[in-house]
């Protein structure tokens, strides 16, 4: 198995779908939930986020044929649209939302998707799995994919004490961090899809 592989989807998806980053809008989204209310709106969550990352993992290639689509421009675009998700959070101008009212499922949308398998973190799997050539690699991915949803759900069971551990300015921090590693990421796959176009 290739734990460069394993360690490169992990910090890919995890600084896209940003576990720490969540903390605060799961609290916002749950604010009128109680705290057995809370466990559970963050299990449907990652579940949710989960179904939508695979199925696009495993359907993604014979979307892309079908609609006759490139990897190179499927990396382009994917990488033009984390830059303008890096800008939004070193700047940022995320939006804040705010508490749902009524019988809407806040943990299924907009938690669970778009907040969390995003098309940031949709189209990145995409790209992993598009390069993927054997088995182990398969294995690898899986395993980064698992790793980061157990971190979000770590994120959003523990919301509460995260969130006093951190407070205001070390989770806007951690954002921040996220924002520039996220660019770079970004500009890598921009790069790799220019250096693709040449050489085809």
């Amino acid at each position: 198995m290739d734990g460069r592989l394993v360690a490169e989807v992990f910090v890919t998806l995890f600084v896209i779908m940003d576990p720490p980053g969540t903390v605060p809008i799961f609290l916002a989204l749950t604010s009128s939930m109680t705290a057995r209310q809370r466990r559970a709106a963050a299990r449907q969550a990652v579940m949710v986020a989960f179904g939508v990352v695979v199925s696009f993992a495993v359907f993604g290639q014979q979307l892309l044929s079908y609609m006759h689509v490139s990897l190179p421009a499927l990396q382009a675009s994917g990488g033009l649209l984390l830059l303008l998700v890096a800008m939004e959070l070193l700047t940022g101008r995320s939006e804040d939302p705010k508490p749902a009212a009524g019988s809407v499922n806040v943990a299924m949308v907009p938690l669970g998707t778009p907040l969390l398998a995003g098309p940031g973190a949709i189209v990145a799997t995409m790209v992993f799995t598009q390069r993927a050539q054997d088995t182990s690699e398969w294995v690898a991915i899986a395993l980064g994919v698992v790793g980061v949803h157990v971190c979000l759900w770590l994120a959003m069971r523990f919301a509460g004490g995260v969130r006093r551990l951190l407070r205001e300015s070390g989770t806007t921090l951690v954002t921040r961090i996220s924002g520039l590693l996220l660019a770079a990421i970004a500009v890598q796959l921009i790069a790799d899809a220019i250096r693709a176009f040449i050489e085809a």
